[in-house]
């Protein structure tokens, strides 16, 4: 049998196989929620796409059974469940006037404010679907993604001026609304109210509110009621191998099976709870995981602006945050703070997220005293999840869904067949390509394009006819249905908690007069969660390198975490059929210097790329270059 875990690079240093009596250890917190943890499950198990479980519905019962309990905090502000819900409900009549029906999809661009949430909120109360747009994305790309999705209205955040207008005004598909913020927002040095001269031209929302009149909102939109399960609650864009941004559908039933499993067997907050979250809406682990869990139980989320390492336990203690959700760069950032009188100074007492390593697990959490981490695994097109109910360390966790872990061809990242023509799942202990079935009961959602969703299906996979979803990853099989995240596949790497597609990178570089040919891929770094970006690059013959222009480039082109940290300049880059073993090699030397004469530059703040150094991989994850 081929040795899986040399193919692929490594194992998650810490991750192991799991006995009963790991998961005997959790029993006792386990048991003190054991009805909320057996409802859960039963939801997940029993729940099917034709039930009437959508997002708007369940939120009209929380306002009702709690109306005066706080929903959500920004800024020193709070709204009740029932002010949001009747606020929401307005933003539905605004977006009915204007011709949005049951089907129609909704585009959003904005930052994390209040307003966010209730135009989230008011398109799938009226039977919309959201498209959640990344205000960080320019030009090219933000303009495929918001032609993906095809919106009746896109309303856009007055503090997202810079990112609408990267966009020719005649490309944009719907109508734009703009949306100003009630209060000041400090990160991005904008006042409330203010009115970018470059969106003067638009609607804006508050004015469309102001003029309903006062009775407007106090009766719930009929649709949210009628919507099923089947339909799209709204769309994550994720990076795929085409370079471009591809939308995931979240149907209303999947949200409602992850809001049972992540949220009533998972995490269980209480309804006096606090959740702080710092991630972005558009990122599902704030708008699935986060918004989940606080309506699986009717607390309070918390949201801010943007994470930032420094202040995250001033931003838990002035919300009175009990629980917070996390990636897990978050968790080594706060780890590489200097140690203080406010590590433990908090009242969170759970945290949930992805991509806390195995290695950092028990430090992290013996340093800030948190006494739960729930960590899970979940993609944004993935039909299936983990999650770590029993609190057993160093795990994803459980998953009560169909699943395999197989093993793979690591040049070619495809599942392996044998010679019976089926695929051969990995024994415990090893690693493998994560597969979870499709069926009727675990539906795959996919992609607004087709073929983009073929390509994800592996069929006859282990009986004629069955049907399989390949996520491309890599699992370790820890038993007892548990498993623990290694490694992603394919052309796409993981940075910072959010997927970096190569050829977006490469096009970006290559657009550059000076560059001939560019490479792009993932590197692992010490002591860091995903994979570094890296490019080996082929200069014109007689052009320079100039780094600090690149820099300047690339930072004006791609999303901070897209950026390359390191540069190779090569000779020769082969462009062949053996064009994939070539990147496999590249990626294998990284930034060692020992097998290879090219020269590497780095990445820092104030000089673009400058020549490397030893230990410059180590400045990368401090922050100090």
């Amino acid at each position: 049998m081929t040795d899986k875990t040399t193919a692929t690079g490594r194992r998650s240093e810490g991750a192991r196989t799991l006995t009963p009596v790991d998961l005997a250890r959790g029993l006792p917190s386990l048991a003190a929620d054991l009805p909320s943890v057996l409802n859960g499950l039963r939801i997940v198990r029993t729940s099917r796409s034709s039930d009437k479980v959508s997002i708007g519905r369940r939120f009209q019962k929380l306002a009702a059974a709690r109306p005066d309990a706080p929903f959500l905090k920004f800024c020193d502000t709070v709204l009740s469940y029932g002010e949001a819900n009747r606020r929401a409900n307005r933003v539905a009549e605004v977006l009915r006037a204007r011709g949005v029906k049951r089907g129609d999809t909704v585009g959003i661009c904005m930052g994390n404010r209040t307003e966010v949430l209730l135009a989230i909120l008011g398109a799938v109360k009226v039977g919309a679907s959201v498209g959640l747009l990344n205000h960080h994305q320019r030009g090219e790309v933000l303009d495929h993604s918001q032609k993906i999705l095809e919106s009746k209205i896109v309303l856009v955040g007055a503090e997202c001026a810079e990112a609408v207008q990267s966009v020719p005004r005649e490309n944009w598909i719907g109508e734009l609304i703009a949306v100003s913020s009630e209060v000041d927002l400090p990160f991005r040095d904008f006042t409330a109210g203010h009115r970018p001269e470059e969106l003067s031209d638009l609607t804006w929302l508050e004015d469309e509110l102001a003029a309903l009149g006062d009775e407007v909102g106090d009766v719930n939109p009929p649709e949210a009621d009628e919507t099923v399960g089947s339909e799209t609650a709204y769309y994550i864009f994720t990076s795929g191998t085409t370079g471009l941004p591809k939308a995931s559908t979240m149907s209303h039933y999947r949200w409602n099976k992850a809001m049972a499993g992540f949220g009533l067997s998972g995490v269980r907050l209480k309804k006096d709870d606090v959740l702080l979250s710092p991630l972005p809406m558009y990122h599902n682990n704030a708008l699935t995981v986060a918004l989940g869990c606080v309506l699986a139980s009717g607390a309070c989320l918390a949201i801010e602006e943007h994470f930032s390492a420094s202040k995250f336990w001033d931003q838990a203690r002035e919300t009175g945050a009990t629980a917070a959700i996390y990636i897990g760069e978050i968790c080594r950032y706060l780890l590489n703070q200097e140690p203080g009188p406010g590590d433990r100074d908090h009242s969170i007492r759970v945290m949930t997220g992805n991509g806390l390593r195995p290695e950092i697990w028990d430090e992290f959490t013996e340093r800030f005293g948190v006494g739960r981490i729930c960590e899970f695994y979940a993609a944004s097109e993935c039909n299936i999840a983990f999650v770590n109910a029993f609190n057993v360390p160093r795990t994803t966790g459980y998953c009560p869904m169909t699943f395999a872990i197989v093993e793979y061809d690591p040049e070619t990242g495809e599942p392996l067949r044998g010679d019976d023509g089926r695929l051969r799942k990995v024994a415990t202990g090893e690693t493998g390509l994560l597969i979870s079935g499709i069926s009727d009961s675990q539906p795959f959602d996919g992609y607004t394009d087709k073929e983009a969703t073929e390509k994800k299906i592996v069929r006859d996979a282990f009986r004629d006819g069955d049907a399989w979803f390949v996520s491309g990853d890599l699992m370790l099989d820890q038993g007892l249905k548990h498993a623990s995240f290694v490694d992603r596949l394919g052309d796409t790497f993981r940075w910072k908690g959010e997927n970096v597609a190569t050829t977006e990178v490469e096009a970006a570089i290559s657009s550059r007069p000076e560059v001939d040919q560019a490479v792009v891929y993932g590197v692992a770094v010490p002591d860091a969660d995903g994979k570094a970006g890296m490019a080996a690059i082929r200069l014109h013959d007689k052009s320079d390198f100039d780094g600090a222009a690149l820099a300047e480039h690339l930072r004006d082109s791609l999303p901070s975490y897209a950026v390359p940290l390191f540069i190779r300049l090569s000779a020769e880059l082969e462009h062949t059929s053996t064009y994939k073993s070539r990147k496999t090699e590249l990626r294998e030397q990284a930034f060692d210097t020992s097998t290879f004469d090219d020269p590497l530059y780095v990445l820092s703040k104030e000089k673009g790329y400058i020549p490397f150094y030893d230990g410059a991989e180590n400045d990368v994850v401090a922050g100090t270059v």
